[in-house]
């Protein structure tokens, strides 16, 4: 039996047994990983406080060949999220960028820019940026790490530079092209060029820079679907967590509970 520590980030956390938890933990140097918090949830658990989703811990597991669990032995508590936790919509989000990695990073895939993508929006988000912006801005730098989001600068087919006019997602593809391209290729959802410019903003600037100065509200729901279309084509279906908060959106914009 192994042992390692690390940086690590909490995805999620599940009860096992009667005392014991599983914690989904993404790590810098192995990635993301699953591991057994025994006694978790026992009254007097060393574990107490410390296993919070989307918190930041310093964290030491033994690993067992074989075992696709590994054994946690120690969680120390580096920078708490109980903040983002304490209402329905921060509860959502978390959920929503939680589960984004949980699907797209693979167990035992290096880590590191994973780690600090999730890292630094849950600061911003602590330091006050508001959710629907961080939300579009995590989802984006998901795919775009995955190779999978549309670059928003020129055209693949005809290589032209994208016109103020915007670009085009075709019905099947998963890249923009330019509006003359896409009429032979049946047409697609429209991306207007208010869309592309916060696409190449994320692309070379800072959460919290972009918050000084940020999109509208119509260009972060044009982003919104834009993403979406793209993420359900690579899935095959749509994430769990977004469903939810599509549901719950009108309750939280009527401020009911």
């Amino acid at each position: 039996m192994r042992t390692f520590q690390g940086d690590a980030l909490i995805l999620d956390v599940v009860d096992l047994h009667e005392k014991d938890r599983i914690v989904t933990l993404l790590t810098r140097e192995r990635g993301k990983m699953r591991g057994v918090a025994r006694g978790a949830r026992a009254k007097y658990s060393r574990f107490a406080g410390q296993l919070q989703p989307l918190a930041r811990v310093r964290v030491r597991w033994f690993e067992k060949e074989g075992r696709d669990l590994v054994r946690i032995a120690e969680v120390e508590l580096e920078r708490p999220a109980h903040r983002l936790q304490q209402e329905l919509e921060g509860i959502l989000l978390g959920s929503y960028l939680a589960e984004h990695l949980t699907e797209f990073v693979q167990e035992d895939e290096p880590g590191d820019l994973w780690f600090r993508l999730l890292d630094s929006t849950v600061e911003a988000l602590l330091e006050g940026v508001y959710h629907d912006l961080a939300a579009r801005y995590f989802e984006a730098w998901v795919l775009r790490l995955c190779g999978i989001f549309p670059p928003p600068t020129e055209c693949p087919v005809c290589e032209r530079p994208f016109s103020a006019e915007g670009a085009v997602l075709p019905a099947r593809e998963e890249f923009l092209v330019c509006a003359e391209c896409a009429v032979n290729m049946g047409g697609g959802l429209a991306v207007a060029g208010d869309v592309l410019e916060f696409l190449e903003r994320i692309g070379c600037e800072r959460l919290v820079q972009i918050a000084r100065e940020p999109p509208s509200s119509d260009t972060l729901r044009r982003a919104e679907r834009l993403a979406a279309q793209v993420r359900r084509r690579f899935l095959g279906r749509e994430l769990r967590s977004y469903g939810v908060i599509q549901q719950m959106l009108p309750t939280l914009a009527s401020g009911e509970e």
